[in-house]
């Protein structure tokens, strides 16, 4: 929907307020709850142009037609956010008070017109989505992270603690399935890196994806499980599900926040640890930001290979100092060294995401985990996209090459068959992804 046919004129809204307290004095609202969306749109929408026909108010059909639209969005749905969670284009909704919404659309975030009548209106909206999800928000509860049907993922926190009044996050539930050549097409990776990140998978390679908020780890995550072979048993685990794995044997869990009375948690790390007992082939977590980074490293170390998960991190590097970090929240008290001596036995391969200034995902890094040297940690780069610049329209410009580098990894892949040209690690711009 163009938003431009959605928004109404200072008139138009006027007259929308007006007949919208005539249908709240008219309306069953119980009885609305009891039928189908569809006959309730179908008795709001002839009650509606019933009152427009008695008003002597002139009005076009298109401003007619717009107004029942909004209303039966304030009535049945989200109101203003309504076109928004009907665009599959928009990746994210910020609601930052009443009167500032903001969307992520191809890796770029930008305002849009719309706006709520005042806080009360915005909080009713919020009130509406939490409740239909069994959850609450007031000044006793005031912040809520919960996951829509569809999948899609909530936060909302409202004052005192949100000062700009009442503030919405949705990120949204991708329903398109995307492919590795998605992430070619879209300059994320090459046809040189794809070849190798399934021979990774497929050779049961301990990976870990890193990236910051909004850099596509989860869509990478997804991508890369669709080259777990489909006779394997794969456990998924989620703080919030969103992997859409298509393998016939997967079983996926997702963690639980406690209750209002602060009972009931189910935690990441409980289900790390059940997962163990479940025979697993592969383990796939979704992110990792606690203590069952532990678990994970354990079941790494156990026999548990090929397993996959992601982390919040701005380099290779940074990625390793957080797992650090969290394995340390576990209590234990463990000298440093045997912890880093841990990480680097567990991690085959970390792969670096970065969001560019020109919203564009791509992989910026692949680096092998060695070993230990002393108290560090080592790596080589096997995979690295150079910037050249950026042009007039504000594309980032470079390229994707290989560093020359052999990695470990080749014979032990060669081994269980999966023999990849040696072409492919060497510096050689014929396999290269130029943008």
């Amino acid at each position: 929907m163009n938003l431009e046919d959605y928004i109404l004129n200072t008139d138009e809204e006027a007259y929308k307020h007006r007949l919208h307290g005539k249908l709240m004095d008219m309306l069953d609202l119980p009885m609305l709850q009891t039928i189908s969306r569809e006959q309730a749109s179908e008795q709001i929408e002839r009650l509606c142009f019933q009152i427009m026909q008695d008003s002597p108010t002139p009005l076009s059909v298109d401003s007619r037609q717009k107004i029942v639209r909004q209303l039966l969005d304030e009535i049945l749905g989200h109101g203003p956010l309504e076109p928004l969670l009907a665009d599959p284009g928009i990746a994210d909704i910020m609601v930052n008070g009443a009167k500032s919404i903001y969307v992520e659309r191809r890796g770029r975030i930008e305002r849009v017109p719309l706006t709520f009548t005042d806080d009360d209106h915005l909080m009713g909206v919020i009130e509406r989505i939490v409740s239909s999800v069994g959850r609450r928000i007031d000044e006793l509860s005031p912040m809520v992270d919960a996951r829509l049907k569809d999948g899609s993922r909530v936060n909302a926190i409202i004052p005192p603690l949100a000062l700009n009044g009442p503030t919405l996050s949705i990120r949204r539930f991708t329903v398109e399935k995307l492919a590795v050549d998605t992430l070619i097409d879209f300059g994320t990776i090459t046809p040189a890196i794809a070849q190798v990140m399934e021979a990774v998978v497929k050779g049961k390679l301990n990976i870990l994806i890193s990236g910051g908020t909004g850099t596509g780890k989860t869509t990478f995550l997804n991508i890369l499980s669709g080259f777990i072979p489909s006779n394997q048993r794969i456990i998924t685990v989620e703080d919030s599900a969103e992997l859409q794995l298509q393998q016939p044997h997967v079983v996926q869990l997702e963690s639980r926040p406690a209750n209002i009375e602060g009972k009931g948690e189910i935690a990441m790390r409980d289900l790390v640890k059940n997962t163990l007992r479940m025979r697993p082939d592969r383990i796939v977590v979704g992110e990792v930001r606690g203590a069952e980074a532990f678990d994970m490293l354990t079941a790494m170390n156990t026999g548990h290979e090929g397993s996959l998960t992601t982390i919040h991190a701005n380099t290779p590097r940074d990625a390793l100092g957080r797992l650090e970090n969290m394995v340390s929240m576990t209590g234990f008290d463990m000298p440093v060294k045997n912890i880093r001596s841990q990480v680097a036995s567990a991690l085959d391969l970390i792969i670096q995401l970065e969001r560019q200034e020109d919203g564009t995902r791509r992989m910026v890094s692949m680096q092998e985990v060695h070993g230990m040297e002393g108290e560090t940690i080592t790596m080589s780069e096997i995979f690295t996209f150079e910037r050249t610049g950026i042009d007039a329209e504000g594309k980032v410009q470079g390229r994707h090459k290989a560093t020359g580098v052999m990695p470990n990894f080749y014979d032990r892949l060669a081994r269980r068959g999966m023999v990849l040209p040696r072409s492919l690690f060497g510096d050689d711009e014929l396999h290269q992804g130029i943008f």
